[in-house]
């Protein structure tokens, strides 16, 4: 499986830690996720209705070159706060072709079930399909 780096790295960084430990760092990333720009509203946002909390995404892919990625994710869902962030610090400014190349079972090697929920990680899964599905659309790049 080919990630882009910044994806790799944080793959790397989960598989290396304890169980515990994992769910330390996914609270972390959780708190890492930045606001939303000014200029964006999460009502002109899509949901992401595979996740139990509300979720909103946007995505710009009007440079395939650097795509930007905005997440909306309330801090009382630490843990789908915690994927938004993840996908965010990997995704953003990626190509649209490394983005759409990413398999969409990828999150199963940050090794997170055994601490979270298979209806959690379906949400991470549902976040990056629709991320791959914008992108593709936005790009005429041919979702993996």
């Amino acid at each position: 499986m080919t990630l882009p780096a910044a994806l790799a790295e944080i793959v790397d960084d989960f598989g290396a830690l304890a169980e515990s430990d994992r769910v330390t760092l996914l609270l972390e990333f959780a708190n890492e996720l930045p606001a939303l720009p000014d200029h964006l509203q999460t009502e002109a946002m899509e949901p992401v209705p595979e996740c139990q909390s509300p979720v909103f995404l946007s995505v710009d892919a009007s440079d395939a070159t650097a795509v930007r990625l905005y997440f909306s994710a309330p801090r009382e869902a630490p843990t789908t706060r915690g994927f938004a962030s993840i996908l965010h610090q990997a995704l953003d400014g990626a190509t649209a072709s490394d983005i759409v190349a990413v398999p969409g079972d990828f999150y199963t090697d940050l090794h997170l079930d055994t601490v979270v929920s298979p209806l959690r990680l379906r949400g991470m899964a549902g976040m990056l399909a629709r991320i791959k599905s914008q992108v593709a659309a936005q790009t005429a790049t041919d979702p993996a």
